[in-house]
């Protein structure tokens, strides 16, 4: 049986203290910005932290694009009706395609190299 002790350690070693003012902070922009889908803070300092992890391993890499730009292909997207479901997955599609080119561009210098047809200094 877990003694009143045993639970208020529990609960401290689990918790996470933050700062007065920047809870206020959390708990306004929730407040203020549901149409994002976060109804409580706590969702919101999940989410965030899982983000700030992801960045901190090195899996992705952030891009930044101005605000408008952004807006603006996401409304060229949808009024031009590509397959493209928004900004991110354009921009995805796009990186995608260059690489899958890029690994041909590889493998067509490859074969020409073995064939003595460029030599392999050579940038064309």
């Amino acid at each position: 049986m877990q003694t009143y002790q045993d639970a208020i350690e529990a609960l401290l070693k689990e918790s996470v203290m933050l700062p007065p003012e920047l809870l206020a902070q959390i708990e306004s922009f929730v407040e203020e910005n549901k149409h994002l889908g976060f109804t409580t803070k706590e969702e919101l300092i999940r989410d965030a932290i899982r983000f700030r992890l992801t960045m901190l391993k090195g899996e992705y890499e952030l891009v930044e694009i101005p605000r408008e730009d952004c807006e603006q292909l996401e409304e060229a997207l949808k009024e031009m009706s590509t397959p493209y479901r928004n900004a991110e997955d354009f921009l995805i599609g796009q990186v995608r395609e260059a690489l899958e080119k890029y690994e041909e561009w590889k493998q067509s210098r490859k074969k020409h190299t073995r064939f003595g047809l460029i030599s392999e200094r050579s940038d064309s």
